[in-house]
């Protein structure tokens, strides 16, 4: 492996001071503090849609699949953006593109509030992935550039926590808001906090004195698609199951609403767990370690959830472990990256929310074509396999690292 020092670059920000004798200044508990907030926002913006859509559709008078293309758009103009936005990042500097992305995040949400027809609401979607691309992935790069060497799993995980604890919190949180004041309502209220975001976020990075030294990695385009291809593997092996989890559970276990209600909790519950233990365990054994120890641990995990699909209330405890091994996979191979690429990170996050994305939408396709062609068991199995594959490529890409 080729390296060699150079100068910092401008443009990327780092905290020189966030630790005093290993605890976090009041410079790094804000930086912690916001970011997590940004992040749990965001989260909520992309998983309250779902229990909306009936609503949305009545309001708009289309059917329920139309009304579902408010996702399909989100997810394919962030997925095309985001890497343009990293790139810019490493070379501008993140400040003024999260700025940006939340002042567009406002008022992406504003528009969905007060969208006169169907069209609009498009339209409105799209703006709202383009501005998600300018500030998740270049928050975990910016976490990057700013944790201490030796505590930036820890810092990763903290802030991916917020964006995981919106799914459990923030689309419930948003149906209740739906049942009080109406759908348009809980999108008129994430664009005001938006707005306040965007203001904070220009006062929080502003002080920000220059990156100090880093070494650079050598590497090309072919490297970091290979990289960041773990993490579309790993998509794949957890939303193929996840997207269709509450029909299986159905269908196998004749699970009630509620039942698949509390099935999803102990996934929710179990996946903020799983990625806060993994910041702990990468800044302590190292990341290479626990990316490819997790991955092995999640394709257990998926098999023998497998076996227990049919078993009663043992789906809840695997259902737990499931989301505890897979998020401190996802969680630990992000902390890879940011190593793995400290001048590029902006980049580097980019393309890995790009292939996750992609693996999401490779994985729910996978999934219907499973359930319906087969039954909902075999799920679970495929699943595993998919996850012991990545474990198999994550393990190579190490090795070759050397």
């Amino acid at each position: 492996m080729l390296e060699r020092h150079i100068k910092p670059a401008a443009n990327i920000h780092v905290a020189t001071r966030v630790e005093v004798g290993g605890k976090l200044d009041s410079s790094g508990k804000a930086v912690l503090v916001v970011a997590w907030i940004t992040l749990f926002l965001i989260g909520t913006d992309l998983f309250v849609v779902s229990p909306l859509l009936p609503f949305i559709s009545q309001t708009y008078q289309v059917d329920p699949a139309a009304a579902g293309w408010m996702v399909t758009v989100f997810s394919i103009t962030y997925a095309a953006s985001a890497p343009l936005f990293g790139r810019l990042s490493d070379r501008k500097g993140r400040r003024g593109l999260i700025v940006f992305g939340l002042g567009l995040f406002a008022l992406s949400n504003a528009l969905t509030a007060y969208a006169p027809t169907y069209g609009w609401l498009i339209a409105s979607r799209v703006l709202a992935g383009l501005s998600v691309a300018s500030v998740t992935p270049l928050i975990y790069a910016a976490i990057g550039d700013m944790a201490p060497s030796h505590r930036k799993g820890t810092w990763l995980s903290i802030v991916v926590s917020g964006h995981l604890t919106s799914l459990w919190i923030g689309a419930p949180l948003g149906s209740f808001l739906e049942h009080a004041m109406g759908w348009r309502f809980i999108f008129g209220l994430m664009a005001v906090a938006g707005a306040v975001l965007s203001a904070t976020h220009m006062k929080l990075w502003k002080t920000a004195p220059a990156a100090r030294q880093a070494s650079f990695t050598a590497g090309n385009g072919a490297a970091m698609a290979a990289s960041v291809s773990v993490t579309f593997v790993w998509a794949i092996s957890v939303y193929a199951l996840y997207v269709y989890l509450g029909e299986g559970l159905y269908s196998e276990l004749g699970a009630s609403p509620s039942e698949i209600a509390l099935s999803v909790t102990f996934y929710g519950i179990g996946a903020v767990i799983g990625n806060l233990i993994s910041g702990q365990l990468t800044d302590k054994f190292g990341v290479v370690n626990i990316s490819n120890a997790t991955l092995l641990l999640l394709a257990a995990a998926l098999i023998g959830l497998g076996f227990t699909f049919t078993a009663g209330d043992w789906v809840y405890l695997l259902l737990f472990l499931w989301a505890l091994t897979g998020y401190a996979a996802f969680s630990s191979y992000q902390a890879r990256l940011a190593a793995q690429y400290p001048l590029k990170r902006g980049t580097a996050m980019a393309w890995n929310n790009t292939a996750l994305y992609a693996g999401i939408t490779a994985g729910s396709f996978a999934g219907g074509y499973v359930i319906s062609a087969f039954d909902s068991f075999i799920l679970p199995f495929l699943s595993g396999g998919v996850a012991l594959a990545g474990y198999v490529l994550s393990v190579i890409l190490s090795r070759v690292r050397k």
